[in-house]
């Protein structure tokens, strides 16, 4: 007699009941902020997945031909580009408050875009806590509904390129608006575009005292992680930061997108591997629970 094969889900028999085992939870992958001039040390350390700045890989201010040798040595890295932050220098181009001029902030941001999709990178970071301070005393109401406008417009352009524009909220220290990721939300809802959505740095959360259950009511906006220690944004397992909770905010939010390091270190020969290994066991564990 001729047994054909058949694929059955595992099951495991206990007392002549049949229970079905379930799927194992897949852990989000960690990636770093790092210059690019690092990869091997980067990749040496178990990263696969690396972010540099706007400003150093896609300006419009960089010329074509350096751009070009951008995108040759973001070819041949080891980790991929995924990310691009700082996305507006400084204080020279307004994207919030009184003085927006839009035209020109939309002709940056095509560029940017446009320049993005060139070298692979698939998510630009909006945090530009400079160009996004309103100024003191200024309606936080309209700010926000005049934002969530222009941030429309610009995830309208990302689009045209296949461009993820990704929302940061940031601290008092860095800026006096979007200072909460549930405010960061709330903008992110009112754009209402696929090509917009919203980053949970656990460590601007930690710096303004935000409960971790905001991860959970943002889950459906969420693409994008960011964590660093408190006390002075060290890599984590430095100072030995817990961040238990903020990750299992995450498990409960079903995030399935990358967690990023981005933090300070002087020596980043040491920081780095203790760093990744420190955040995988914490992962680990919250996901084993």
């Amino acid at each position: 007699m001729k047994v054909r094969s058949r694929h059955f889900l595992p099951v495991i028999l206990i007392s002549g009941i049949f229970i079905f085992q379930p799927k194992k939870e897949k852990i989000p992958k960690l990636g770093i902020v790092a210059p690019i001039e690092q990869d091997s040390l980067i990749y040496a350390s178990g990263f696969r997945m690396l972010g540099e700045s706007v400003g150093k890989m896609l300006s419009p201010s960089i010329p074509e031909e350096q751009f070009v040798k951008n995108i040759e040595r973001m070819k041949k890295a080891k980790c991929k580009v995924f990310i691009c932050n700082i996305f507006f220098p400084g204080n020279t181009i307004k994207i919030a408050g009184p003085n927006v001029d839009e035209q020109r902030v939309l002709s940056y941001a095509d560029t940017v875009f446009s320049r993005a999709r060139r070298a692979g990178v698939s998510f630009i970071i909006l945090g530009s806590g400079g160009a996004r301070r309103i100024p003191d005393g200024y309606d936080i109401k309209k700010a926000q509904d005049d934002f969530a406008i222009l941030c429309r417009k610009m995830a309208g352009v990302a689009a045209r390129y296949g461009i993820i524009l990704v929302l940061e909220s940031l601290e008092k220290a860095e800026c006096n608006f979007l200072i909460s990721l549930k405010s960061a939300a709330e903008v992110v809802r009112a754009a209402n575009h696929p090509n917009f959505k919203l980053n949970a740095d656990i460590f601007h959360m930690l710096r303004e005292g935000e409960s971790p259950q905001s991860i959970v009511d943002a889950a459906d906006l969420l693409v994008y992680c960011e964590i660093a220690e408190k006390q002075s944004r060290s890599l984590p397992g430095v100072k030995g930061d817990d961040f238990k909770p903020y990750l299992r905010a995450l498990r409960k939010a079903n995030y399935k997108g990358y967690i990023f390091i981005e933090g300070n270190t002087t020596e980043p020969n040491h920081d780095m591997p203790l760093s990744f290994k420190y955040l995988s066991r914490q992962l680990k564990e919250v996901y084993s629970e």
